[in-house]
């Protein structure tokens, strides 16, 4: 199966040139891979002791950005290399100083993992969430290095627990450990075999605590609010407008609203909800310098700002679950003691659910309902502060999961 998988990675590699021409995105992901050994060339030395981390896109390394920081702090001696699959986590982060390099993983053929770990030559590997990469796995367990799964999340429908795996399950046995999420990924990797598997929770609790310990101010919404109730929609796509444009047309109230699409550099899509809003709205990147305090919407059309303006909210929409993009991170809203509203499809998502049933997060599925649940928490004071407070105190009471990696591989 390992042949079809490779020969289909082929097939990816050689078609990547021509779908850059028409997509920004594929463009990005080609362009990026081309530096990548440059980059290590001119990083890693021969001589350095190097532990790397690999992070899908930008939601996986915020995960893994507490383990970072610790094993920035046990090891100072050795290099941190991130590597990154998708554009919106690479491009978000290429700048960051909390890993020594940054990169695009290279595709995972034979010739691109001998060169890439030649290179590299890492003492430890860290794998973020999920990325089950076959030739680097099985690379990584031939060299005989440790190769971590983190915040593992495992469900049955996977292939890995199908009677035919089509060749997945044989890369489980490449993992020294792994560190998953909750009781139930640790039963599905005990039913096939697998007893090297702690439960240690989830790293963005961890992650999303530390954001309240920064500096979360920015003045230009300070400006644009002027005191006035702010509720915010966080990384929404075009299901997600559907949604709750209608209401903000309506809405009569003294509340403001920003709206942080996911979709940040498209400007045509930005120019369309901009449009579909009966409002005065401003566009960051149009009004900066401009005074703002006049306008009712504000559209922040920049990344690596959402967390910081979650701050400001009383209570924020989260997008994703509207449609079938998956639903974003509502922990960084709720870590800010207010209420979260999402979209209907979220089951995967298992502190959506734990949230849902404590009544600190909302799920809805339509105009009417979003308009019922939204006018709910605007009126009632108080029910809108406990729903913040229980989403806080979830939180708070689920800490701990980079603890327990970094007091595993320390006895190791």
């Amino acid at each position: 199966m390992n042949f079809l998988y490779t020969l289909a990675t082929h097939l990816v590699a050689y078609m990547l040139p021509l779908f850059a021409l028409f997509n920004r995105k594929v463009k990005l992901f080609w362009k990026g891979r081309q530096e990548s050994f440059h980059i290590l060339q001119t990083h890693i030395g021969e001589g350095d002791r190097v532990i790397w981390l690999h992070a899908a896109s930008l939601g996986e390394y915020e995960q893994g950005l507490p383990i970072l920081k610790r094993l920035k702090e046990l090891y100072p001696e050795k290099k941190l290399v991130v590597t990154f699959f998708s554009p919106s986590g690479y491009e978000a982060k290429k700048h960051s100083k909390d890993a020594d390099v940054l990169l695009y993983l290279p595709l995972d053929l034979p010739v691109r993992v001998d060169r890439f770990l030649r290179l590299l030559h890492p003492e430890m590997v860290i794998f973020v969430k999920y990325e089950f990469w076959q030739n680097y796995l099985f690379a990584l367990k031939g060299q005989g290095i440790p190769t971590y799964l983190v915040s593992g999340v495992f469900r049955k429908e996977q292939l890995f627990f199908k009677k035919r795996s089509w060749g997945m399950r044989a890369v489980l046995p490449c993992f020294t450990h792994f560190f998953v999420q909750n009781e139930n990924a640790k039963l599905l990797l005990q039913s096939i075999g697998f007893t090297n598997v702690t439960v240690s929770g989830d790293t963005r609790f961890d992650r999303v605590m530390e954001i309240l310990s920064r500096d979360n101010k920015i003045p230009f919404v300070e400006q644009f609010l002027a005191g006035a109730p702010c509720m915010v929609f966080g990384s929404s796509w075009r299901e997600d407008e559907q949604v709750y444009v209608p209401f903000l047309n309506a809405y009569k109230g003294n509340m403001k609203f920003i709206i942080a699409p996911h979709e940040v550099h498209d400007k045509e899509k930005i120019h369309v909800l901009r449009n579909s809003l009966r409002k005065y709205v401003a566009i960051l990147s149009e009004v900066e310098g401009k005074a703002l305090s006049s306008y009712e919407i504000l559209i922040v059309d920049k990344i690596g700002l959402l967390t910081k303006i979650y701050s400001y909210a009383a209570i924020a929409y989260v997008g994703g679950g509207m449609g079938n993009k998956g639903l974003h991170n509502i922990l960084e809203p709720a870590v800010f003691s207010i209420p979260v509203i999402i979209g209907k499809n979220y089951e995967k998502f298992s502190e959506a659910k734990d949230l849902i049933e404590r009544e600190g997060v909302f799920s809805v599925k339509d105009t009417d309902e979003f308009t019922q649940i939204t006018s709910f928490l605007f009126t009632d004071v108080i029910q809108r502060k406990k729903a913040g407070v229980l989403n806080y105190n979830y939180i708070n009471s689920s800490t701990g999961a980079t603890d327990i990696f970094i007091n595993f591989i320390d006895k190791n």
